[in-house]
């Protein structure tokens, strides 16, 4: 059983928790360096990278995410967890920047499908990765991955821009997979 961590600045920790354990994994929230080098894998939930990326700063986490990710234990970032493991985070002048983990050769565009109000969920495009073709994507202040690296798989996409993508060990969904009943995401991401 692979142990799990989740992030626990900010995000749904529980609704991964719940995801993961549907699929075999054994999850638990994390927060110090130690209990991430424990971890077989790391998912970077959704919330306001803003927070996230100083929650990071302020408990000295960059550098063991980073250094899990050079081990080749696999990192999943959802919607805020997106942004940050991008090479780089794009905002409008309204948005404080954010620095990001550089681990996926892809541009992160913070809130490219809007506000609150509107969320949207959706299933993805036809050709995705056939045990995804079931899954909603449900988008909230969702971000869009542009300027991918040739290294960089996309796995599935909605309207023809991609939604789930994967560079080596380096996953990263532009929705929120935790928010609905099929785990298929969190499966793929730990190779069932």
């Amino acid at each position: 059983m692979k142990t799990v961590g989740i992030l626990g600045i900010q995000g749904d920790v529980d609704a991964h928790a719940r995801a993961l354990a549907r699929v075999g994994a054994s999850p638990r929230r994390v927060l110090r360096a130690a209990e991430i080098d424990a971890c077989d894998a790391l998912v970077l939930p959704g919330g306001e990278s803003t927070t996230i990326a100083k929650g990071m700063d302020r408990l000295g986490l960059r550098e063991p995410i980073r250094a899990l990710a050079r081990s080749g234990r696999p990192i999943l970032g959802t919607c805020a967890g997106a942004i940050l493991v991008a090479r780089e985070a794009r905002a409008s002048e309204r948005h404080e920047p954010v620095e990001t983990l550089g681990l996926l050769d892809a541009v992160a565009l913070r809130n490219a499908y809007g506000t609150q109000v509107d969320s949207f969920a959706r299933a993805p495009d036809p050709g995705c990765v056939a045990r995804l073709a079931g899954v909603r994507c449900v988008f909230i202040r969702a971000p869009q991955l542009v300027e991918l690296g040739p290294a960089v798989e996309v796995l599935a996409e909605v309207s023809e821009r991609p939604v789930l993508v994967r560079q080596a060990n380096v996953w990263a969904a532009t929705f929120h997979p935790e928010l609905t009943p099929d785990p298929a995401v969190h499966a793929a991401f730990l190779g069932h």
